[in-house]
């Protein structure tokens, strides 16, 4: 998994004026889809990235409502 981003910045849609930015970090595990697992500092907010920018919301705890996100953009160190 060393060919994919270290961080994202995972951009939700808000109710306010600005977007909701979260960012997510990849860790050691893969998804579904053979595809690392990036999560937030807390572990609540967890996706699936391909090597597209494809982003697939992961539920972390029961009775989570997954929104996908607007945009995943990779961050650079």
């Amino acid at each position: 998994m060393e060919d994919y981003p270290e961080s994202y910045e995972l951009v939700f849609q808000a109710s306010v004026v600005e977007d909701d930015v979260v960012v997510v970090r990849r860790t050691e595990r893969a998804g579904a889809g053979g595809y690392p697992i990036y999560e937030d500092e807390s572990g609540i907010v967890r996706a699936e990235i391909s090597d597209r920018g494809e982003v697939r919301m992961l539920a972390s705890g029961g009775h989570q409502v997954l929104r996908a996100p607007l945009a995943a953009r990779p961050l650079t160190p």
